[in-house]
């Protein structure tokens, strides 16, 4: 089943220069295994297209249940120098929370999230 990543975390967003940083937070160690597996580099660069011009970062938090994205260009320069709407890139984790991830019967079960 598909579902998205709104049902398993929560991400929060910001900026470091033309950099968006996303970090997504597993609701349960289930949510966690999901994210690993699922929400790759690749995948996340691919969601993006092409509002991300660089290389799409991914850092393990175990620890956290969290992963952490550095995505590359995407800010159009960064707050000082962008025209675009969202500079400081806050809007990022609400789009990337947008993005929906394979998950078996059984992990749908263990996170409450079966029909």
């Amino acid at each position: 089943m598909k579902v998205e990543l709104t049902k398993i975390a929560h991400a929060r967003s910001g900026d470091k220069g033309d950099t968006a940083n996303v970090g997504v937070i597993a609701f349960a160690k289930e949510g966690y295994d999901v994210l690993v597996r699922e929400v790759t580099q690749e995948k996340v660069k691919s969601h993006f297209g092409d509002l991300v011009k660089g290389d799409v970062e991914r850092f393990e938090l175990p620890n956290l249940g969290a992963l952490n994205f550095l995505l590359h260009g995407a800010l159009g320069g960064g707050g000082t120098l962008s025209l675009m709407t969202d500079a400081q890139g806050k809007t990022f984790s609400t789009a990337l929370l947008r993005m929906q991830v394979e998950i078996s019967d059984e992990e749908a079960g263990k996170l409450g999230l079966s029909e």
